[in-house]
């Protein structure tokens, strides 16, 4: 994991559902739909101030960790996997290494007063694991310079700030064949939460690889304009389904949408976790993600006194990103190519983003070679295949 390319993840907009439990209230949403926007310019700009300072010396044991949650820990998702990458670590230094948690913090002022306390508290690092906790991080890291902060998603790092985040438009490409092979209907739908880079990213990657299998395949994208909405992300799976989409897929942080697939007897590709257990008869294939490794590596490196700040974009060469478990009913040719593609992207020799690609609208967006990774972070568009457009906030 020594990779240090940035994506950036969580910011906003689109049609609202009627609100039920949205993460994000409208002016806070409409703020990190700004930030993402001047995402260029801030990485550019993005050099520590004087008032950071670097944390000095190894850690005497045991190390007290914290972590930030921005929805609940029980269940399968986005902020399960964060609370595994906890457990692992906890279990990796015991009796080095201590960790605490906090869950269902909202992005703004709580994030600000959450992660105050837990660096008031004796807290040595501390990840916060939400895309709009960058702010509050900044401030309060101005505060403690001896404390080490983890940001997972933003792109704003000082001297005792690190940010990290995961290629998992990797994974969305390989995913995509198989949803591509299992259509029926030639309609996929695809749940989605707002329209950043980051999950723009993953609907092309999805679709890219979808039409490489199936020509004929479209994706349908609904908004929820939410993070972490049971019944925002189940409407629109229901939506969709209503719509003629048989497999279903998502960027939203619940069981929901492979729930709601189950119910409705299609397939679903999931997302954050392994959900062949809450949609074993719907489930395709999964993309994972995996943090273990790396939280341990920083508490490690904050014991030693080798922790430094810095960008981490991992993959699935790393392991932070994973494609599985495939359906045993899945054609055994398309495991088969989703297994080879994926130790050529381990390889370096194989790319998602792979000219030529036209935009929905028909314009040719890249004629040969791949994106490079300032064009994914700049990213505002969709493929062709695509039905929908990109909301904007």
């Amino acid at each position: 994991m020594n990779d240090d390319r940035l994506v950036e993840n969580l910011a906003v907009a689109g049609p609202a559902a009627p609100p039920r439990r949205a993460l994000l209230r409208p002016a806070a949403a409409a703020a990190l739909s700004a930030a993402a926007r001047r995402l260029p310019a801030a990485l550019a700009a993005a050099a520590p101030a004087a008032t950071f300072a670097q944390p000095k010396g190894p850690a005497a044991p045991p190390l007290r960790v914290g972590f930030v949650y921005v929805s609940p820990v029980a269940g399968v998702g986005w902020t399960p996997q964060q609370d595994a990458a906890r457990r692992e670590l906890e279990q990796a230094l015991a009796g080095r290494a201590t960790t605490t948690y906090v869950e269902n913090v909202p992005e703004g002022p709580d994030a600000e007063r959450v992660i105050r306390d837990l660096a008031s508290r004796g807290h040595g690092l501390i990840f916060a694991t939400s895309f709009g906790y960058m702010e509050p991080m900044l401030r309060v890291a101005r505060e403690f310079p001896e404390v080490a902060f983890e940001h997972l998603s933003g792109w704003k790092t000082a001297p005792n700030l690190a940010v990290y985040n995961a290629r998992f438009y990797e994974g969305r490409w390989l995913a995509g064949m198989v949803a591509g092979r299992a259509t029926a209907s030639n309609a996929i739908g695809y749940v989605a939460g707002f329209p950043i880079p980051e999950v723009l990213q993953g609907i092309n990657a999805f679709t890219l690889g979808a039409r490489a299998t199936n020509p004929k395949a479209e994706v349908r994208v609904v908004w929820t304009s939410a993070w972490f909405d049971p019944g925002r992300e189940r409407d629109a799976a229901i939506v969709l389904a209503n719509q003629g989409a048989d497999v279903l897929a998502m960027h939203t942080g619940s069981a929901a949408v492979p729930q709601a697939a189950e119910a409705r007897g299609i397939r679903v590709v999931g997302y954050h976790s392994d959900m062949s257990a809450v949609a074993p008869k719907a489930h395709l294939v999964s993309v994972s993600h995996h943090w273990g490794r790396y939280c341990t590596q920083r508490a490690q490196a904050v014991l030693d006194g080798t922790w430094r700040t810095g960008l981490t974009w991992g993959g699935i060469r790393e392991g932070m990103v994973r494609v599985e478990p495939i359906a045993p009913d899945v054609a055994k040719g398309t495991v088969a190519l989703v297994r080879a593609l994926q130790a050529e992207l381990v390889a370096g020799r194989a790319h998602p983003f792979t000219g030529p690609i036209r935009d929905s609208e028909g314009r040719l967006r890249l004629r040969d070679g791949t994106l490079g990774d300032d064009e994914l972070n700049r990213i505002d568009w969709l493929v062709e295949g695509v039905v929908g457009r990109v909301p904007k906030g």
